[in-house]
């Protein structure tokens, strides 16, 4: 069930919503795990088993780390225990999620060798694996770290494995930051309402800007590499930019939006990424959560940058790899990650300082540059398409392109879709907004006629617009599915 679905939308979460907060205060986790559990269930009933052998294996692993931290000559006992916690975790990743690509890549090899290949049906991914086995890592190492004590109640870290608002996109939720969210938490009418706003913002991202962005894309990409040419080539580079930062962060800003409706707190996820000056930037501001989960559990425990330079490159090559394969089981997901990792060893190894002393505007260029080509990578269902799609773009000789063609590939309501994305890409509007309040004084009700009375009509709109998207179109594509 995804957020943007008729049943979620008029169906499961109001009442989800209405009898959680007439549910006792005892009984609310109770109750907002089994709607969880509906919830993933509801198009994955078969694979709920695999989510529960996760926060079973979890849950007794992380009891055992910490019943071995408080006894202090146990400290071997308690890391044996959460490495077999990993791997239970990574094997169940692995299982399900590369051993698919794993066989594709093998048998090749195999017949060369005058091997038999490996036949094994097709495994399909359970939706949210690599979101909800990050976040059980993520547990076993802070209990082992003793960042926070071990949790005794099942109930209340199944909850934090399988809460559905960040379950199926994100954000990566790392068990420290919510612990005591699980245990208490408040509700008020201002963090509801807040929550209520957050959530349309990422509703009207992704059903009014990503998806219409996303048919553009979709067009664009699959025109024959011999048609294709440079100027459409950039349109359907840059168009897919916004297309992903736009159903990323929305549903990012929907997950944030559904957690304060129920009084938790999640972390910002994404902070304007294309306004950077450096690729590292870049990595700060984008997917946060995931950026901060892997230097926290692999860059930093490799040695970071403490180590020697030589070091220091494999751990950025090591993060980065992960971080490709962790998109998906693809050689293109790869080749992104490291594609990535060559430019941020380029910039430790002193590039950034020649950076710094650029223009301003050349640094955003050089940024946005490497990113639309990664997307590209990204976008491809395979390194050779996408070494055609690239080479199609720097091909000065392939520029003739007509209105037809371009009207083909993108309509009135199209381009003003993709001049709003590009606008709001940008921190414009916050600053605006935040102009706005220091010019309307002190007075409470110039604020409330100047700030909230034009906010309440953007949300009706937005709500209203993206609900007559939801209702008028079966276009509704999932980036995530490979997660």
């Amino acid at each position: 069930m995804l957020f943007t679905h008729p049943t979620f939308l008029f169906g499961f979460l109001p009442i989800c919503l209405l009898t959680y907060y007439l549910s006792p205060k005892s009984s609310k986790n109770m109750f907002l795990l089994l709607m969880s559990f509906v919830f993933y269930a509801w198009g994955e009933v078969f694979y709920i088993a695999i989510m529960l052998v996760s926060i079973l294996a979890n849950y007794w692993m992380g009891l055992f780390v910490g019943q071995s931290l408080e006894r202090q000559d146990n400290k071997k006992r308690a890391r044996s225990f959460m490495i077999a916690g990993l791997a239970i975790n990574l094997a169940l990743l692995g299982s399900f999620k590369y051993i698919n690509f794993v066989i594709t890549t093998l048998n090749p090899i195999l017949d060369g060798l005058h091997i038999a290949p490996i036949a094994l049906d097709t495994m399909h991914l359970p939706l949210g694996i690599s979101f909800f086995t990050f976040q059980a890592i993520s547990y076993l190492v802070d209990v082992y770290r003793q960042e926070v004590p071990a949790q005794k109640s099942l109930k209340n870290l199944a909850l934090y494995i399988s809460l559905f608002p960040q379950l199926i996109a994100g954000p990566i939720v790392r068990y420290h930051d919510i612990s005591q969210q699980l245990i208490s938490r408040s509700h008020s009418i201002e963090l509801f309402s807040s929550g209520v706003r957050r959530f349309i913002y990422g509703l009207a991202k992704k059903m009014l800007i990503a998806n219409t962005m996303a048919g553009v894309a979709d067009s664009i990409f699959s025109i024959p590499i011999h048609d294709l040419t440079l100027p459409l080539a950039w349109l359907g580079a840059i168009v897919y930019a916004m297309q992903i930062y736009f159903d990323f962060s929305g549903y990012s800003d929907m997950a944030i939006g559904l957690g304060r409706m129920f009084g938790f707190s999640f972390l910002e996820n994404f902070n304007y990424p294309y306004i950077s000056c450096s690729l590292r930037e870049f990595w700060q501001r984008w997917h946060i959560s995931l950026s901060r989960w892997f230097k926290d559990y692999v860059y930093i425990p490799l040695g970071g940058n403490r180590v020697s330079t030589l070091k220091v490159y494999r751990n950025l090559f090591s993060v980065f790899l992960l971080t490709g394969f962790w998109h998906g089981a693809s050689w293109s997901f790869i080749v992104w990650g490291l594609f990535h990792g060559v430019f941020l060893a380029s910039e430790h190894a002193g590039f950034s300082k020649i950076l710094k002393t650029l223009w301003k505007p050349l640094q955003h260029i050089y940024v946005l540059l490497i990113v639309v080509f990664s997307w590209v990578i990204f976008r491809s269902d395979t390194l050779s398409a996408a070494g055609h799609y690239l080479y199609t773009m720097i091909n000065i000789f392939n520029v003739k392109t007509t209105l037809f063609q371009l009207r083909q590939n993108i309509n009135h309501t199209e381009l003003y879709a993709f001049i709003i994305a590009l606008f709001l890409s940008t921190p414009i509007y916050k600053h605006f907004h935040q102009l706005t309040i220091k010019l309307s004084g002190q007075s409470e009700f110039r604020i409330a006629f100047i700030i909230d009375l034009p906010r309440i009509v953007i949300i009706s709109s937005l709500m209203f617009l993206s609900i007559v998207k939801i209702a008028s179109s079966t276009y509704n594509p999932f980036i995530y599915f490979r997660f």
